[in-house]
């Protein structure tokens, strides 16, 4: 399976350290389940990450720069809290952190409303 290994690293290192992680190829690329929720999906050519967010938030990260509504084949969005954000915008530590942060914040509302 083809991914970023250089961004698929940086991912792995930027989860927390008492967070339950494994790697799950998946949607063409290396998946980071947290507590087995998806984290984040790393792609291969062109390094961009998929995550899933809160959609209650989608539309205030959608206006962040690099991200876009996420497709599953040309011109098939995934729908709203389904975000892909281009390597470009993923070159500072924090902006990785941010789509991180944004991702465990949403995985926490889901665990909470169980």
């Amino acid at each position: 399976m083809a991914h970023d290994a250089e961004l698929a690293g940086r991912v792995r290192r930027a989860v927390p350290d008492e967070k339950n992680v494994r790697e799950v190829t998946m949607f063409g690329g290396l998946a980071f389940m947290v507590d087995e929720e998806m984290m984040a999906c790393v792609s291969g050519g062109g390094g961009a990450l998929l995550v899933r967010v809160s959609r209650s938030r989608d539309a205030e990260y959608l206006k962040v720069e690099g991200a876009r509504r996420a497709e599953m084949g040309k011109g098939r969005s995934m729908g709203e809290g389904w975000i892909t954000v281009d390597e470009d915008a993923l070159t500072e530590d924090g902006d990785l952190h941010f789509w991180i942060d944004a991702v465990l914040e949403y995985n926490a509302e889901k665990t909470a409303e169980c």
